[in-house]
């Protein structure tokens, strides 16, 4: 009685799984907002949505600041939006792992030949045993593949904002170049128009009137391709955040922002990569499930399919018959052993790429740990040393043409070589902060930033500041490439 219950629970328990939509988008949420602060939706189409719809009008209302562009893309992608579907792909294959195989009801009747006899029939209802046994492990191995899923789901959103971060970080820099190239054709323009005066009072020969049209018409093309490159990198980001029609007509008025007067710690980012990265984490469950398939294929190899039910039978000149049925799969050719041969090498394959992602993971978290302070000392060396001297330079060529000590050439030159300097230090910038997205993108999280400086401005000097240092990584033990030390 007590085996007909636990059979019978087992049953029911195999029969009422069912879909649960919002299954794995919750924890796909929690962990995109733990590292990034902002919010992640799954669009169904539902009333909710229409709520998503309007908070996206209305952050985009305002001026878009790079948070601002990261939750749009994390709501609007229509790419990530597609990948989130990939949960409920997964979660539908971990539905039907729990379920049990139908039982199978057969039949059979007879009649008899020319009048002669009765008839006689039988009836099967026949399930496989052995689903009661394996279905805990089935259930496990897909339960592990759906949070592997659920992970490589949240990686994806978190790589999705790194590339909105980049692109913004281009659409501020192009921004600011097109105001920069603006002001080097006024220059230009000016040293045109007075070249031309000159030229007309022979106080200028033509090669040097010559030169100066060709520096405007040189300034005014770098004018026209800094528009083009600027239009090309808000539509790459209009692309990320999934936007079209008047949604593209957004503003952006934030310049690119300083570097922080001190760096975030950046010792043991290697360990950091290795603890929360969630690609590395979906490859560990990966091949965590792979064991466990292994295992459940290892211990019914030699159990074949079990068919067991009931039978009820009437011969034609005999009583009615009903009682139990039992049938026996051999397993005398077929032991699994191609499957588990084949688990066997997809779980060693598994290891090999756990342990090369890792070990990748390490190398690029040190190379862009070593660009960003590279880019930082460069930024800062433009900052401290460069703007102040070319602020310098023309503040004196000013003193000296007001002195009639120098010519106007002269001073336009300085002016010129000012507004390239400042767009070295854009460049330095921008550069800076995309490698800091990519750099937050390989460690899995967002690193803490520092108390930030004044930005520098082409008519306010930009004053000395003090450089800080940067922690060093520290050797890392004996761990393996996929492990870290518990802190």
């Amino acid at each position: 009685m007590r085996w007909s219950l636990r059979v019978g629970a087992a049953l029911l328990a195999g029969g009422c799984a069912s879909i649960q939509k919002e299954r794995g988008h919750a924890e796909v949420a929690a962990l995109v907002e733990e590292r990034l602060g902002r919010k992640t939706r799954w669009n169904q189409g539902t009333p909710e949505d229409a709520e998503v719809a309007r908070h996206l009008d209305t952050l985009l209302k305002e001026d878009l600041t790079s948070d601002r562009a990261v939750e749009v893309a994390l709501l609007n992608n229509p790419a990530l939006q597609a990948t989130y579907e990939d949960l409920g792909v997964s979660q539908a294959d971990m539905v039907q792992a729990g379920l049990l195989s139908n039982p199978t009801l057969g039949g059979s009747i007879g009649f008899p030949i020319a009048g002669r006899g009765v008839s006689e029939h039988e009836v099967s209802l026949v399930q496989d045993f052995v689903d009661l046994f394996t279905l805990p492990l089935r259930k496990r191995v897909a339960r592990e593949q759906f949070m592997a899923d659920t992970l490589r789901v949240a990686h994806e959103a978190l790589a999705t904002a790194a590339e909105v971060r980049k692109a913004f970080s281009q659409v501020q820099s192009l921004q600011q170049f097109v105001e920069l190239r603006r002001m080097a054709l006024q220059v230009a323009e000016a040293a045109t128009d007075l070249s031309a005066r000159l030229r007309t009072a022979g106080n200028l020969t033509e090669l040097d009137l010559a030169s100066e049209q060709a520096a405007a018409e040189g300034a005014r093309l770098e004018l026209a391709e800094g528009e083009l490159a600027l239009v090309e990198a808000r539509e790459h980001l209009n692309r990320l955040m999934g936007l079209w029609g008047q949604r593209t007509q957004w503003t952006l008025s934030e310049k690119l922002p300083p570097l922080p007067d001190q760096e975030a710690s950046l010792e043991h980012l290697e360990s950091l990569a290795i603890r929360q990265r969630l690609d590395i984490d979906a490859a560990r469950k990966q091949t965590m499930l792979l064991w466990n398939a292994l295992e459940l294929a290892r211990s019914t190899r030699f159990f074949g399919r079990v068919d067991v039910g009931v039978h009820e039978h009437r011969d034609a000149d005999g009583p009615r018959l009903f009682g139990p049925t039992l049938s026996l799969e051999l397993p005398i050719f077929d032991q699994r052993q191609a499957l588990i041969a084949r688990l066997e090498a997809q779980h060693r394959q598994g290891e090999r790429r756990l342990m090369a992602l890792s070990v990748n993971a390490r190398s690029e978290v040190r190379a862009a740990r070593a660009r960003l302070l590279s880019l930082r000392l460069i930024a800062d060396r433009y900052r401290r040393v460069v703007l102040p001297l070319r602020e310098k330079v023309v503040a004196q060529s000013q003193l000296q043409y007001n002195a009639m000590q120098i010519g106007l050439f002269q001073l336009l030159s300085a002016r010129r070589e000012q507004v390239e300097a400042y767009q070295g230090y854009i460049e330095s910038v921008r550069d800076y902060w995309m490698a800091r997205a990519d750099l937050e993108q390989l460690v899995g999280g967002r690193l803490r930033a520092g108390s930030e400086s004044p930005t520098p401005s082409p008519t306010q000097p930009a004053q000395p500041g003090t450089h800080t240092g940067h922690g060093q990584d520290t050797p890392h033990g004996t761990e393996r490439p996929h492990e870290h030390p518990r802190d």
